[in-house]
């Protein structure tokens, strides 16, 4: 018999593989220390949700629910849907939990992967993951900025530097007719000129015909009036002193009228950040205000303002300082030589981890050529070398890989050493 055809992973998946699942576990480990620090707390909602929720949240005409979900039916026939995005499923959660009864405001952050049949390109896959910060039950602009500055201050300690947020008015949703006319308007003369996808949306929902990337309807876009010319006062308002409190906080930001986000529970503010040094277009992130979303859901009327990442790409333009400080964590490698070292070396290890050092047990039986060589090509600060005279005498060979130095010291002092030489929690 011939061998079975090797199975492979779904297209617009992938496999995450050390050392780069170290990056984002520092960058997972600084979400959840930032946003703790604003006072959220993380929420861990299901995979898959019914189909309805995204189709009443997200949009019926938008893309993701026109083209872009991943939907099926379950073995009694009801239709489920892979999440798309996250805000959806919290606003469902905190319906069904009763989380209005606790204090408020409330919050949450989330962590995970969302689903999304798209085109494929650099930078994107069908499984993907988000991390994203919800603040719910609070209406001012106050809210909005402080979302802002979590965003902003989780993004600066990963290194990036040069940051600028994008933001927009939306109105209020009794404000979305009439300018849903002004670009209808606007357009309808230049209507074969749009893309397809740009004709269908002229019709079903114009307002992302201002949202498509393709150049031509970017053109003819530029003529649509700004969302503040039939907004109302208040929703102007708001966005004002959203913008008043980025200007306290020192965040360089500037007015996008052509921004609208791809969702449409979105309302007064929404933003993206940006990045410069990164080119035109690198959008690092995006949210925005959803005030109704929780009661056109049944739930209570209860605003919101939150925001996603998404992890892939952000992973993917690390900058480098962080990356190198990840990727550059010092590792000690245990060599023990000889049937005496073997039997007692895992547990010294063992308490040498409990001591906080970072190490790896040779167990394959290498020489000690052959262990050191691994040592120096695998990136090891340092190694133990722990041989039957070493443990006779209660102690160890620490060779420091990148000075060709060597000492002894006491098996119990390893740590002390390690912390000395290479930092703890490095």
């Amino acid at each position: 018999m011939g061998k079975a055809p090797v199975i492979q992973r779904p297209r617009g998946t992938r496999d995450l593989l050390p050392p780069e699942t170290r990056l984002w576990q520092a960058v997972e480990e600084v979400a959840r220390e930032v946003f703790g620090a604003f006072g959220a707390e993380e929420i861990r909602t299901p995979i898959f949700e019914p189909t309805e929720l995204f189709v009443r949240s997200v949009g019926e005409t938008t893309d993701i629910v026109h083209k872009e979900m991943y939907t099926f039916a379950d073995r009694k026939g009801r239709s489920l849907t892979l999440r798309p995005e996250g805000t959806a499923s919290v606003a469902r959660a905190w319906i069904e939990n009763g989380l209005a009864d606790r204090s408020q405001p409330l919050r949450l952050y989330y962590i995970g992967p969302m689903f999304r049949y798209e085109r494929m390109q650099r930078g994107r896959f069908r499984q993907f993951a988000q991390i994203g910060l919800e603040l719910l039950g609070a209406d001012g602009p106050l809210a909005d900025a402080e979302v802002l500055a979590a965003l902003y201050e989780f993004l600066g300690r990963l290194g990036f530097k040069d940051l600028e947020v994008h933001l927009n008015n939306l109105g209020d949703p009794e404000d979305r007719p009439r300018y849903l006319s002004a670009i209808r308007d606007t357009l309808a003369p230049h209507r074969q000129e749009l893309c397809g996808d740009c004709q269908r949306r002229l019709a079903e929902n114009p307002l992302r015909v201002l949202d498509c990337k393709v150049p031509r309807c970017g053109e003819l876009a530029a003529a649509v009036p700004s969302m503040d010319s039939v907004a109302s006062q208040a929703s102007r308002r708001h966005v004002g002193e959203v913008e008043e409190q980025l200007a306290r906080l020192a965040i360089p930001f500037r007015r996008n009228p052509r921004l609208v986000r791809g969702l449409d529970y979105y309302l007064r503010t929404v933003f993206e950040v940006v990045s410069p040094q990164l080119g035109t277009g690198t959008v690092v992130c995006g949210g925005g205000r959803y005030d109704r979303l929780i009661a056109d859901l049944g739930g209570p009327a209860v605003p919101g303002i939150g925001f996603a990442v998404g992890e892939d790409r952000l992973v993917e333009i690390l900058p480098e300082g962080f990356r190198t400080s990840v990727l550059a964590r010092p590792r000690l490698y245990v060599i023990p030589l000889g049937e005496t070292a073997v039997r007692h070396a895992l547990p010294h290890a063992r308490a040498w981890v409990r001591g906080g050092v970072s190490l790896e047990l040779e167990v394959t039986g290498r020489s000690l050529r052959a262990a050191l060589k691994r040592a120096a090509g695998e990136g090891f600060a340092a190694a133990a070398i722990l041989g039957e005279e070493e443990l006779a005498a209660g102690e160890v060979t620490v060779r420091d890989l990148a000075r060709g130095e060597q000492q002894r010291v006491a098996l119990a002092a390893l740590p002390e050493v390690w912390h000395r030489h290479w930092g703890r929690g490095k």
